[in-house]
C-alpha cells in the first residue's frame, strides 16, 4: 500500500475543505454554480459538496492533478486568469473563513467510483491511523473497507491516503441513494459477523474518526 503504485503513478488529489461564513452558505453555493466552470477550465474537478450532517456551514472539493507540475502549471494560470478572479475567486473569498488543504493519492487497491445514479448522499469518513503509515495498518484497513463493500448496502467511491496535511490520515468516500438507506446498511452491517471481524481488526491502528453527510453542488460531476 505505501510502496509501489502510488509512487510510480504522479497522479494525486487535492483536498481542499472551505468553512464558509454561516450567513453566507446560500451566496456561496449559488457562485460555485454560477460560475465554477472558469475554474474547471483548467483542471479537473472530481466533486464539490456542502456538509449536511457531522459539519456545518462546510464545503468540500477534491481536484486531480497528473503530478506537481501539472499543478505548478494551472495555479500559475490561474493567477492570468483575470476572468476567474473577478467572477469567482473575489466573490468567493469574502464569504470563506477559513480554508484547508491536504495532498492524497488513491491508494492502490481502489479505483475512483462513481455512483450508480444521480441524487444520492455521501459520506465522508476520515481515519486518523496510528504512526507507521500503510505498511503497518494497510493490510487491516483494507479488510475493513472491503468487509463494507462485500455486504452491497453502500457504494465505494475512493479511498485516499494523504501525502501533505495530517499524516496517516485516510478519507474514504462512500455513496446511498438516501440517509435511511445507509442508516438500514450499517444497522445491518454491525450484525454481520465478517464486518466486526474485520472492524475489530483494523481499529487495533485507529487514534480516531469522524464522518461528514455531504451533499453534492449542482456544479460537481460527482452527483
Amino acid at each position: 500500500l505505501a510502496t509501489g503504485p502510488r509512487q510510480n503513478d504522479g497522479v494525486f488529489y487535492e483536498i481542499r475543505t472551505y468553512d464558509v461564513k454561516p450567513s453566507k452558505m446560500k451566496e456561496f453555493v449559488e457562485v460555485a454554480n454560477k460560475h465554477l466552470h472558469l475554474r474547471t477550465a483548467h483542471s479537473e474537478l472530481v466533486g464539490f459538496w456542502t456538509a449536511e450532517l457531522g459539519a456545518m456551514n462546510k464545503a468540500v472539493h477534491v481536484w486531480k492533478y497528473d503530478n506537481f507540475a501539472h499543478r505548478a502549471a494551472v495555479r500559475k494560470a490561474l493567477a492570468n486568469d483575470k476572468d476567474w478572479q473577478g467572477k469567482l475567486l473575489s466573490v468567493l473569498l469574502p464569504l470563506v473563513e477559513k480554508q484547508h488543504n491536504e495532498v492524497a493519492y488513491l491508494v492502490p487497491w481502489c479505483q475512483l467510483g462513481k455512483p450508480p445514479k444521480e441524487g444520492g448522499v455521501y459520506e465522508w469518513v476520515t481515519f486518523q491511523m496510528k504512526p507507521g503509515g500503510p505498511a503497518l495498518w494497510g493490510e487491516a484497513f483494507q479488510a475493513a473497507v472491503n468487509a463494507h463493500i462485500n455486504t452491497g448496502y453502500t457504494k465505494l467511491i475512493g479511498v485516499f491516503h494523504t501525502e501533505y496535511g495530517l499524516l496517516n490520515t485516510v478519507h474514504v468516500i462512500w455513496w446511498n441513494e438516501n440517509p435511511d438507506d445507509r442508516a438500514a446498511g450499517r444497522h445491518r452491517a454491525h450484525e454481520d459477523a465478517r464486518v466486526v471481524a474485520a472492524v475489530r481488526d483494523s481499529v487495533r491502528f485507529l487514534e480516531s474518526q469522524q464522518n461528514m453527510l455531504l451533499i453534492p453542488l449542482a456544479c460537481s460531476p460527482l452527483k
